[in-house]
């Protein structure tokens, strides 16, 4: 059997900071093709992936998608046990992606190499791997994803296998990810005296009133399976050092994620009415820039989600929430391509310093993968 721990010991192991990959689709690629996987690169502007295929192009397909790239460890003095060591003391795995996501990872590669030996399937299995999550997310499993369409590649579902408990094994399952949108304001008006306001026309002014306008009232009350979508201003500046000088310019940026109740252009188009209407009460010319890094999707309730919900519920003795909180996953790409859904680890240490894993629960998730792969090729 393959031990989905050691395996995430030594992917640890592999210094992949985003973008580099360090050598960690390296180890998957030789293991995955020891089992009889077809595998391919597919990267894209530096970006490493990594495709591969067991069984027939065509056939019934399930999919596992993740990363291997971390985020940097910070201070490497700070950690108990160095950030790449992959220590494993007293049953615990140690070392920056430990949580998210080497060990989800190595949990499904573990599971997909076993099920294929023991009980080949009457199907296909792909998995989908990245170095770019961590990232700009522009050439990761985006990349994949088109290479997949141009070559008849195909999954009929996915799971993707971020850390998606907040504190117990089994506890939820990410059935969907609010949207995300960041808007950048950039007010210009007339520098002049603090005394002479008369004089001079003040951009602050009007971002304020801006501001005030998109948080007095909330964007909506939630959806069916959304909490409501959130407004947050996260940053205002003029680099204005004198206390007597108004500025001539200054920036405002908001942060929003939204449920199903909007999309990024809807967001969008009221963002560019509201600033417009400020600039008209007021002479302040207000430029909007607006960033979207994913839409809001849910996948309904189902015959896949009650699969992997069920047998969760009898591998962990808890039925998992169907949740749709957090922030952004590469499940909002894949949406795109088939039904997925996100099952990992518990969440609890990911991105700090002493990021660590129970090596008796990376084991578990991969029977739990397993169990799954069983079910849907039942």
């Amino acid at each position: 059997m393959t031990d989905a721990a050691d395996l995430t010991a030594r992917l640890i192991r592999c210094p992949s900071v985003t973008p580099d990959e360090g050598g960690a689709l390296t180890l998957i690629r030789s293991v995955l093709e020891q089992a009889g996987f077809e595998c391919r690169r597919v990267d894209r502007n530096g970006t490493p992936n990594l495709f591969a295929r067991w069984g027939t192009k065509g056939a019934r397909t399930f999919g596992f998608n993740g990363h291997t790239d971390v985020v940097p460890p910070g201070d490497p003095a700070s950690w108990t046990h160095p950030p790449f060591s992959g220590a494993v003391i007293d049953g615990t795995i140690w070392g920056r992606g430990a949580t998210d996501m080497k060990s989800g990872v190595a949990a499904f590669v573990a599971a997909a190499v076993d099920f294929v030996t023991e009980t080949p399937p009457d199907g296909a299995l792909i998995l989908t791997i990245t170095g770019d999550e961590e990232g700009p997310s522009c050439d990761g499993t985006t990349a994949i994803l088109d290479w997949m369409r141009e070559n008849g590649e195909r999954m009929d579902v996915c799971i993707v296998g971020e850390p998606s408990n907040p504190q117990v094994l089994g506890e939820m399952i990410k059935i969907g990810r609010r949207g995300s949108l960041t808007a950048e304001f950039t007010a210009t008006g007339k520098q002049g005296h603090a005394a002479y306001p008369h004089r001079a026309l003040n951009p602050l002014h009007a971002l304020v009133r801006l501001l005030g306008d998109l948080t007095a009232q909330p964007l909506d009350g939630g959806t069916a399976h959304f909490d409501p979508s959130g407004l947050q201003v996260t940053t205002i500046d003029c680099g204005n050092p004198a206390s007597n000088v108004i500025p001539e310019r200054a920036t405002a940026t908001v942060n929003i994620r939204f449920n199903d109740a909007h999309t990024g252009a809807s967001l969008t188009a009221m963002l560019r009415d509201r600033a417009a209407a400020v600039a008209d009460e007021t002479g302040v010319r207000i430029g909007v820039e607006v960033t979207i890094s994913g839409e809001s999707f849910v996948t309904q309730p189902g015959p896949f989600v009650e699969l992997v919900s069920g047998v969760v519920a009898r591998h962990t003795g808890i039925t998992p929430v169907l949740s749709t909180s957090g922030g952004t996953s590469d499940a909002r790409f894949v949406k795109d391509h088939c039904p997925v859904l996100e099952f990992g680890l518990v969440g609890a240490f990911m991105h700090q310093v002493d990021e660590r894993v129970p090596a008796a629960q990376v084991r578990q998730l991969k029977d739990i993968y397993q169990a799954i792969l069983g079910r849907y090729f039942a």
